[in-house]
């Protein structure tokens, strides 16, 4: 069996397919709010997977880790079980601790979700650290395609 896909990057943003189970929906057959950042999640994760960073070398390899600081998010229209959706990622370069991302969640190109997520790098401590250079290496090619 393969691995289950981390996704790809594509049009200076990487892309992840998410399918919508039964379990993601309310009593009414659409996606529960907070589902939708579950799938931003994935998002973030496999866009850090792919380009080489994968959270449990955050932990071990870079002695850190990444907190959420604040999320803006529109939910615009619902999903419903068995979709197929696209979550969109792109980062910006990092600003001290702070790496911001924009994301969406579409399903056939239509936006039902999007956000700005500011994420945190916090070492073992929890205290907000600058990232590794190490590690921005690894992600400045993917900073510069927006």
């Amino acid at each position: 069996m393969s691995e289950p896909s981390a996704g790809q990057f594509r049009d200076g943003a990487h892309w992840l397919a998410v399918r919508v189970y039964y379990e993601d929906t309310d009593f009414t057959g659409v996606v529960y709010h907070a589902n939708y950042l579950r799938y931003m999640e994935r998002g973030r994760s496999d866009f850090l997977r792919l380009a080489g960073v994968n959270h449990q070398g955050l932990q071990t390899q870079y002695a850190t880790a990444f907190a959420i600081a604040h999320m803006d998010i529109d939910f615009k229209k619902p999903a419903r079980v068995d979709d197929a959706l696209i979550v969109r990622t792109a980062f910006s370069a990092p600003t001290g601790v702070r790496l911001i991302a924009r994301q969406c969640v579409m399903r056939d190109g239509e936006i039902l979700a999007q956000a700005v997520v500011t994420a945190v790098c916090v070492g073992r401590n929890g205290k907000p650290r600058k990232p590794p250079r190490s590690m921005v290496e690894l992600l400045t090619p993917w900073f510069a395609l927006r």
